[in-house]
Parts: structure tokens; sequence; C-alpha cells
């Protein structure tokens, strides 16, 4: 006994350091921490294959302490052996000489007597010798390792043969694709012994056939034993599938003759032609019933309504009132859901069919689905897509309902004043009727249907009452599943509902509405994106509403990339979107007067089509001193400002601002001034510059509203830039606010300012030291080509800005001559 004890724990204290060494090499082989003993467990009818992961019972006091005597070693190694007869005992003659080792993987379950387990079968190996002992049976066995081979064509065409005979099975018989599955995600189709294990395993043979298959150590010879045992599987498939057909169609001759018979008197039923009046509708209501589990409250109301139904006159008013109310509580889906779809793969391709690009937003949506698969349920949670308008926050929220099998319902919440429009109008009112949410779910049809709240940010509120206030019940987890509308006065249960709303900006939302909330944020797109997204996606739509044939309309990238450049430089892609439109417009228009020539558009053509370029290059940077490209952050995404300053000579100093500014913009401009005033002879100028010189700081577009708390440092390097006379370095853009003393505070909405920049053909970017993380964190292709400084004050910035090389030491000095 001691000597089998040390024969299967032999070579410990190295299967202990490779254990420790795992996360170094990334790789440890078999070979390495199998042992040599081996406690065995008899199997019967069928024996294990290796690559396999099978759960395990066991009965009896040798059986349970054989598998507790592997789970006390390192390598937790146990044999399974087939039964030679299966109606005879346990002991050392009644084995094959072939097994499997396997790992325990898990233990579920374990008594004395019994036990439950899983493990995962790894290699075969040759009894040596076989003994048995207190602890149920133990071998010194040999392994016959399955060597790394070369897949030549001669086994590639042995594997394909298995692949289609496992297809023709899967064909007849669908219950063997989940085992497929489960192979695949463990195994790959190029390994023919694998393979062949695994077929094996698939097909009703019996435990003699497949014992000469484990037995059977050659991958070719095997693999032609296992192609024998497949065409008999399908054999039997088929006479399965054929008496099966033929039994059906015995069936259903009198099947036919009952559901006529049902189906004529459903007819009559519903043609009045058995119920008329009241008694139909009563009928009508309780068909309804049939099927569904109301809430205790709604069962009871039914029961009162119904009562009260039948007493009333068909031409009394109080009846119209009545029936409406039976009709709303019995067409409402009270417990019918929808089966939701956790396959990650498909939503993947379901996201990626409806979106291009957007791959964080993607990320997160498929985490979420993740999280629901580990759940079982995805019940009491509610997304807040948040980005600019044109970035497809309406259809990823169709997506979503897609990837998880879920009907789709959207309203919008935009300009809603009434709270009655959210919990309904109480029925002493002449047309009450319920709110959206009630409305929704008539018309999801289930009580797990995907709500979009479109416009969310763009609730209103009046003497009507607040309908943000309102939805503060629907959107609580806690809460929602007894959600008791006005009309309905009975609980339903949104609490299965998957809320996905849609805001241009968090600001208007309140916040005790946006803390029920999980926020996902969709930036917006840059150049490159929207002319793959209009190939892909706008310019077949824009032919299939037009009825333009794709062979007759072409629009070339070039074309494409020019549009996007020139009129449509918006964070979305509706106004690319307009402008191709336009272009299938005229084009139709040159197809309904005779031309039947093919339309190219390329890069020169699209200005006949369009008219002239709403921007051009010249007018995004003007490199003169006095002005700077600053970065910025709007509801409509990201943009880029310029920041221009002029002084005129006076006798008195002053400083103003204009560009319809807001005061914390005013603020930050104050602080500009006052920071170079304080350090103009550290930056090389008269110190009495601002005594005799009248300031004026502009921010065009007047019309437009700004404000935001990251322009400090744009507005001190314009001052800077217009005092010294010397212009920033070509291409650059910046964001950061200035404290007094110099130092660059962190800002928000970093993608979407970087965003901006790309599309607007800025190569250099300044941005605060503390968003780096937050620049690392952006997506490879939104960093590429661009050169990027993290500033801690803004000494740091005007070296940066003004080209100087980076010196250490402070302050700054920059001597300048006379």
């Amino acid at each position: 006994m001691q000597e089998e004890e040390q024969a299967q724990t032999t070579g410990h204290p190295e299967e202990k350091e490779q254990e420790e060494n795992r996360h170094e090499e990334g790789l440890v082989l078999a070979t390495e921490i199998l042992p040599t003993g081996l406690p065995i467990i008899p199997l019967r009818p069928r024996p294990a294959f290796p690559g396999l992961l099978i759960p395990m019972s066991v009965n009896g006091q040798l059986e349970t302490a054989a598998v507790r005597r592997a789970m006390k070693t390192p390598s937790q190694a146990l044999g399974l052996v087939l039964a030679a007869d299966p109606e005879g005992d346990d002991g050392p003659d009644n084995l094959h000489k072939v097994g499997v080792v396997g790992k325990i993987v898990r233990t579920m379950q374990s008594d004395q007597e019994s036990t439950n387990f899983l493990i995962n079968c790894l290699e075969r190996f040759t009894i040596k010798e076989v003994r048995q002992t207190e602890d149920g049976l133990f071998a010194q066995v040999k392994y016959h390792f399955g060597a790394e081979m070369s897949v030549n064509p001669e086994l590639r065409a042995y594997s394909m043969a298995i692949i289609g005979a496992l297809k023709e099975l899967v064909q007849i018989n669908p219950l063997y694709s989940e085992e497929i599955k489960m192979f695949l995600n463990r195994s790959s189709m190029d390994d023919p012994g694998r393979l062949s294990d695994f077929a094996a395993n698939l097909t009703s043979s019996e435990g003699r056939e497949l014992q000469e298959i484990l037995a059977t150590f050659d991958v070719r010879r095997r693999i032609d034993r296992v192609l024998v045992l497949l065409k008999k599987e399908l054999e039997v498939s088929r006479l399965q599938t054929k008496i099966s057909k033929q039994i059906e169609e015995k069936i259903s001759a009198r099947q036919r003759e009952f559901f006529l018979k049902e189906q004529l008197k459903a007819i009559k039923q519903e043609l009045g032609l058995e119920k008329e009046g009241k008694t139909a509708e009563i009928e009508k209501f309780q068909e309804r019933l049939k099927g569904l589990t109301l809430h205790p409250e709604a069962e009871k109301a039914v029961e009162e309504e119904t009562s009260k139904l039948q007493m009333l006159e068909p031409n009394s008013p109080e009846y119209g009132v009545t029936r409406n109310y039976l009709d709303w509580l019995t067409i409402l889906p009270w417990g019918k859901f929808s089966r939701d779809s956790f396959d990650l793969t498909r939503a993947r391709r379901i996201l990626d069919r409806d979106h291009f690009g957007l791959e964080d937003v993607k990320d997160r949506i498929l985490e979420f689905i993740a999280v629901g698969k580990m759940k079982g349920d995805i019940s009491g949670s509610i997304l807040c897509l948040v980005g600019p308008p044109g970035v497809g926050k309406t259809s990823i929220g169709h997506s979503v309902a897609s990837a998880l099998g879920r009907k789709f319902f959207r309203f919008s919440l935009g300009g809603m004043r009434d709270e009655a429009e959210i919990k309904g109008h109480r029925r002493t009112y002449i047309g009450a009727m319920p709110g959206k949410f009630i409305q929704a779910m008539k018309n999801a049809g289930t009580a797990n249907p995907v709500l979009m709240l479109d416009e969310i940010d763009k609730i209103g509120a009046s003497f009507h009452g607040d309908p943000a206030s309102a939805l503060l019940e629907v959107l609580d987890p806690e809460q929602n599943s007894a959600f008791r509308d006005h009309y309905l006065d009975v609980p339903f249960d949104l609490s299965n509902v998957l809320f996905v709303a849609t805001a241009n900006q968090l600001d208007t939302i309140p916040a005790p509405l946006l803390d029920r909330m999980e926020v996902i944020r969709l930036s917006g797109y840059i150049l490159e994106e929207k002319v793959e997204i209009a190939r892909r996606y706008l310019v077949p739509k824009a032919l299939k509403n037009h009825g333009l044939e794709k062979a007759k309309v072409v629009i070339r990238r070039d074309a494409l990339k020019a549009i996007a450049e020139g009129y449509a430089r918006e964070a979305g892609v509706r106004g690319l979107e307009n402008r191709i439109k336009k272009i299938m417009r005229k084009a139709a228009m040159e197809f309904a007067r005779g031309n039947s020539d093919k339309v190219t558009i390329g890069r020169k053509d699209v200005e006949k089509y369009l008219g002239k370029p709403l921007f051009t290059a010249d007018e995004i940077f003007e490199n003169v001193p006095g002005v700077v490209t600053g970065l910025a952050w709007t509801s409509m995404g990201g943009v880029t400002l310029q920041i221009e300053a002029t002084a005129m000579p006076s006798k008195t100093k002053g400083f103003k601002q204009t560009g319809q500014l807001g005061k914390v913009m005013v603020e930050s401009s104050d602080i500009a001034y006052s920071y170079v005033m304080a350090h103009l002879e550290q930056y090389g100028s008269k110190s009495d510059f601002f005594d005799n010189h009248f300031v004026h700081l502009h921010v065009p577009a007047g019309a437009t509203p700004k404000d935001g708390p990251s322009a400090g440092i744009t507005m001190t390097t314009a001052l800077l830039s217009m005092i010294t006379g010397k212009p920033v370095i070509p291409n650059l853009g910046m964001t950061g606010e200035l404290t007094l003393t110099g130092r660059v505070l962190p800002i928000g909405g970093l993608k979407e300012k970087t965003i901006a920049a790309r599309r607007a053909g800025l190569k250099t970017l300044i941005f605060p030291l503390e968003n780096r993380n937050d620049f690392e964190e952006l997506p490879d292709y939104l960093r590429e080509d661009l050169q990027v400084h993290f500033v801690r004050d803004y000494e740091d910035v005007y070296k940066v800005a003004f080209g100087n090389e980076p010196k250490t030491g402070r302050p700054l000095q920059l001597k300048t001559e006379d």
C-alpha cells in the first residue's frame, strides 16, 4: 500500500514546481504531470475517450474511496477502464487493458457510499499491472500520448469524411448539434485523433466496438474504424426517421378530422353564429385570460368588472367604460415572456451587421449580455445611450433587441409635459386610457420587451405635472415590479423590461433619474468611419429608397470623402445621409429625363451635385499671431473653436470679451488675462504692455452661445501669441482649464474632442496631464498619427505651442532683443 501511494505521488515536487511556473511558461506538458500509478474506476457499458469533459457518478465504498484517493494527489488523476464483462464483478481480471486517464475538475456531492464529479479525459494508457487494494483498484500504467501530427492531404481527406458524416447526422437528428458545438469550443477540427475520438463517442455503438476504437493507437486505422461506425449510425438514424414518419402519417388522418372540427367551432364563435351580445364579449375576455398569470389584484378586478358587465345594459354609458377596462386588462401580456438569447457570437454578428465602428460601445453591450448570461436574466436593467444626433443610438436599441430575441417598441419622451402620458388617466375622465408604458406592453405582446425611451433629456414640465418625476417609479428596479397605472389601478410587473433610453446630453436629466441608468457614451465618427458607413449602409439605402439600381449610380470613395470633409463635418452621419439623398434625387431626375447612361460621381463631380463646399481647409486654421485653435464639447459632439486676441493702443488698460460667452468662459478669460499680466516678463514681453493697450478677446460664431470650463489655456496662448507677435506651431489644438498659479486642470469629453481634432485635420494636441489615462483608453485608430502632449502647468503649454525645446527648471526665462 505504501509503495502504491509512493508510485502515485512520484514526482510530486516537480508537479508543484510546474504548477507554480504555469503562468510563466503558459503550457505544461501532460507527460510531466501525469502519475504512473492510478486509482481505477470500471466503466459500464461504454468507455470514455480523450478530449471529453464528462460528469460521473459512482456508488460503493471502493469506487468512492478511489475517487477520494485521486483527489488527494497533486494531479487529481483517475483511470477510467471499461469492464470486460458488464455483468461481472469489479475485480482486476474484469478490465480491458486500455483505458483513459482523466483529471477530476470538480466534485459536486460526496459521502461515504457515493460521489458525483466532473472529469476531463486526457490521454490513453495501457495497464501494466493492476491489483485490488483497500481503496479500490490501483494500476501501474504506460501512457500513449497523442503526438502532434502534420495534417497531410490523406489525413485531411479522412477528417473531411468524418465531418461530412457528422453533418448528415445533424441534418437527421439535430440533437447532435449541441455536442458538436461543445467539442468545437474545446478542440479543433484540424486534430484527426481528437476528431475521431469525438465522432466515436457520438455514436450509439456497443461498448465492445468503442473499446476497439480506444485501443487503436494508430490514427489512420482509428479513423477507418470510426468511419464504419458512423456509416452504421447514419443507417440507424435514417431507419428511425422513416419509422417515425410512417407513424405520423397514420395519426395525421385522425388529427386532421379533429382539427377541422375544432376550427369550424372556432369560426362559428368568431362570427357570432352561436353567441351574441354581452355573452360573446365575456367569452372573448375569458378566452384571453387562458394561459395568462394575472396579479391577484388584477384577477379580483376582472371578476368584479365581469359581474358588473353582466348586469349592465349595452345602451348604458357605464357599459362602454367597463367593457374598455376589461379589454385592457385582458389584452395585456400577464406572465408572457419571450425566451432570451445570450449567444455572444450571434449578438456580435448582429451588432457588426448593423453598425460600423463603435467598438467600445459594442464591447459594453456584449459585456452587458454576458452578465445576463451568467445571472440568468437581465431584469432591472436600464441603459442610457448618450451621444450627438446621428451616431446610431436608436438603431443600437434595435440591434440589442434582435441580439436578445426580444420584441422592440419605441416611443419618444421629447416635449412630453403631462405626467398622465406616463401613468395614464383615471377612469373617471371621458376618453381615459392607460399611459405610454402600458400601451407599449400591449403592442409588444410580451412582458419582457426592449422599450426605447427616445430623447429622455428633452422631457418638459408644466402645470399638468412633471413626467421626469413619474419616470422615477418606472425606472426603479425596486419599484417597477408593481407599477400601478392610474387607468388600470392594479399592479403590473415591469421589472423584466429592458429599458434603453437615448439622450444628446446628461445635463438636463434630473440627477435621481440619471442615477437609475447605466450610461453608455457614443462619441461620434471620424472621417474614415463616415466614408465606410456611407459605402456600406447609406448609399445602398438611398439607392433603394429612390428606386435606383446599384449599377446605375456609383459614388466613388474619394467622392464620399469629399462630401464628409466639405459638407458634413458633424459628429453623426445624418448630414452625410442628406447629402447622399440629394445626389440620388438629382440622378433620378437625369434618368427621368431619358438619360440611360451610368452615373459615376467622383471627387470632381461633387460640387456639380451639391454646390460649393460648406467647409474648406483654409478656413480651419489661420496660422497668425493671436489666433489659437481650441477643442470644445457640445451636445452635438466635439468641435473646434478659434480664439482670437488683439490689442489697441490706449492710455488706459482694459479687457473685453465677445462671442456670446457664458459665465464660466468669461471667468476663464479673466483668469487668462490675469495670469498673462502677472507673467509678462517671464514670457519675453514688457511688463507695462497692458498699461498702454486695450485687449479684445473674441470667439467666432457670435450667434452661437458658448460656455464650459476648458478654454483657459487656449485663451492664455492667444493672448501671449498676440503680445509676442509669434504664431503657434501649425495644426495645433488644445484644451484645458487654467488656474491663477498656472496649473492646468483636467477636462471632460476627451474622446469627443479627439474625434473633432481628427475631423479638422489637427496633428498636435495638448491635453492636461491628468487626462493621460482617458486618452490611453481610446481605440488605437483614434490615437494614431497624433502627437499628443500632456501638460502639468502653463509653462509646458508654452514650450509646445511656440516650438521651444522642452527644458527643465522653473521659472521659464526668455530673452528678447530690442
